[in-house]
């Protein structure tokens, strides 16, 4: 153990938050095989798996919920001797939570912006550390709408922006007609539900608008909803998906994989209409540039929502980590939990459960070297 970590403190969360996500996942968890990248610390089979034990305490975004659960179950099923607690609270509180040091990783639905890394400003990190955004979670987010008597929806990016900014009021107006022939709207007002909280699903669907449809969406890209443009709000992914369900005439947005029975928009992208699967999302990631003037290791993308056939409204949701622990134990189980996660094996199961778009096998290669260089 390096000196300068000898009881290094570590904050931790209140009983009542890390409650919300529980061990329990390891019940009836299928035992995990390799990860890509040979026998590292995640491979159940090796004396390195079984003699991990220790706690990770997680906290942030909400739409990769059911993604987490699924890891934790994985990732706990191999190694028995360790407990992650992973609270979905929403990206804003993730990013908070992992800065002050009250958690040890954290998941957003962004990444950290420039003026919010450095050396230095994360809690559970050294002096010198900066902080790094590694993209484990690719996934479309829907636009999902409840509305009498309309099974299929399409609508352009204008028309998006306009039911969402309160220019567009009710469900008969023209400019949905003009997308939708022969479908037969109420005469009955819109009610546009938003997200309460700050929230990287929000960030990344106002950023679609922002670039998409800047004639009518005239705010910024921001995970905290726009007050000039008004709506119904909800608390979180599953508060946005319950008012549109228990709602009349509503329409909303969400990670797909949340949206159950809902109806789901199909987005026009160019010249076609796009709806929001795995395999569309993911083109729009392998468009995408990283963020220029970041670390060796650090995988902020600049998603790109004008790629040509791609659905332009995914989230790319980051595990935000140290490039260095104060704590080598904490250390050493986020390396063990990252390596696990973009593994193929976590990719998949994370898939089958969530419906996400697996990284790349470029992108899984990166992010294998990024997580080896954590200390």
């Amino acid at each position: 153990m390096k000196l300068k970590k000898i009881g290094a403190p570590l904050a931790v969360l209140t009983a009542a938050a890390l409650s919300l996500t529980a061990c329990a996942a390891n019940e009836g968890a299928a035992p995990a095989t390799t990860p890509a990248g040979g026998s590292g610390p995640g491979a159940p089979s090796t004396a390195a798996a079984s003699s991990l034990s220790g706690t990770l305490a997680g906290r942030g975004s909400s739409a990769m919920s059911v993604a987490q659960q699924t890891w934790i179950a994985g990732f706990q099923a191999a190694n028995s001797g360790v407990t992650i607690n992973y609270s979905p609270d929403g990206s804003g509180a993730g990013r908070e939570s992992f800065t002050s040091g009250a958690v040890d990783y954290a998941g957003s639905d962004r990444a950290f912006k420039d003026e919010e890394m450095g050396a230095g400003k994360f809690g559970a990190c050294t002096a010198d550390s900066n902080a790094l955004n590694l993209p484990v979670y690719i996934s479309p987010i829907a636009i999902i709408f409840n509305v009498e008597g309309v099974d299929k929806l399409q609508l352009d990016a204008d028309t998006v922006a306009g039911i969402f900014s309160g220019k567009i009021t009710n469900w008969n107006d023209p400019a949905i007609a003009a997308t939708n022939a022969g479908v037969t709207f109420p005469d009955s007002p819109i009610t546009a539900v938003h997200r309460s909280d700050d929230s990287g699903t929000t960030e990344n669907f106002t950023d679609y608008l922002a670039q998409a449809a800047p004639s009518v969406w005239t705010e910024e890209a921001d995970g905290e909803w726009p007050a000039a443009f008004g709506g119904e709000s909800a608390q979180g992914t599953a508060g946005v998906v319950d008012a549109v369900t228990g709602g009349t005439n509503t329409i909303g947005y969400a990670d797909a994989s949340q949206a159950g029975d809902l109806g789901i928009v199909v987005v026009k992208s160019g010249d076609a209409f796009v709806g929001p699967t795995a395999e569309d999302a993911a083109k729009l990631v392998d468009n995408s540039p990283v963020v220029e003037g970041r670390g060796e290791h650090d995988y902020a993308l600049e998603l790109d929502r004008k790629a040509e056939g791609a659905y332009p409204i995914a989230l790319v949701a980051y595990a935000m980590v140290c490039e260095d622990y104060k704590d080598d134990a904490k250390a050493e189980l986020v390396k063990a939990y990252m390596e696990y996660m973009i593994s193929d094996e976590g990719q998949k199961a994370a898939q089958a459960a969530a419906g996400n778009a697996p990284i790349s096998a470029d992108m899984q290669a990166k992010l294998q070297a990024a997580v080896e260089s954590i200390s």
